[in-house]
């Protein structure tokens, strides 16, 4: 019973930790990456899809994306979609794909995202503070109905906060990371 909800809460922080890296790939570095169009969606067909399912998104070198849509009339709805984003990048179109220069950062804005990057991993931080709260209650309530004794409870405990502990270090690692890619020029 006790290694279920510890497989549970260790299954539950590592997918809080693929969310967390996840939400850090969609924030704009200085380098250009295709994650930081994964997010946007377009109208296809009546349907909101997102670019990367109706284009084909690459890096053309440090500073600039490429989108190729692979139908010719996607192409306005595509730059419509960026630049309605919060992204602040401009795309250029040219025949029948798209480039769209990164650019460069002030070192206020670079500033301002190590601040989103700290929050972001605060917010990771929270989710698995909060996994490790609902095992610790669980296996409380198994205790009060007396299907574990109070030795087992207390291991569960322990072992509980050596995985949390592992997980916000691995967390922190994610952030440190990531503050280091935002500030570099």
């Amino acid at each position: 019973m006790l290694n279920e909800i510890k497989k549970d809460a260790e299954q539950r922080m590592n997918k809080t930790v693929d969310s967390t890296r996840d939400e850090m790939a969609r924030i704009r570095t200085g380098r250009a990456t295709t994650a930081l169009l994964d997010h946007l969606s377009v109208d296809y067909y009546g349907t909101a899809t997102p670019i990367n399912q109706v284009a084909t998104v690459s890096v053309a070198d440090a500073r600039t994306l490429s989108v190729q849509p692979w139908e010719k009339q996607m192409l306005p709805v595509i730059e419509k979609a960026i630049l309605e984003s919060d992204l602040g990048l401009n795309p250029v179109t040219a025949g029948e794909s798209m480039r769209i220069p990164l650019p460069p950062m002030t070192e206020e804005r670079r500033i301002e995202l190590g601040r989103v990057v700290k929050h972001e991993g605060e917010n990771g931080k929270i989710a698995i503070r909060n996994i490790r709260r609902d095992a610790i209650h669980t296996a409380r309530e198994l205790l009060k109905e007396k299907e574990i004794t109070e030795d087992q409870e207390k291991r569960s405990e322990t072992e509980m906060q050596a995985l949390t502990d592992k997980y916000i270090g691995i967390i922190d690692s994610v952030v440190t990371e990531k503050e280091k890619e935002v500030m570099e020029v």
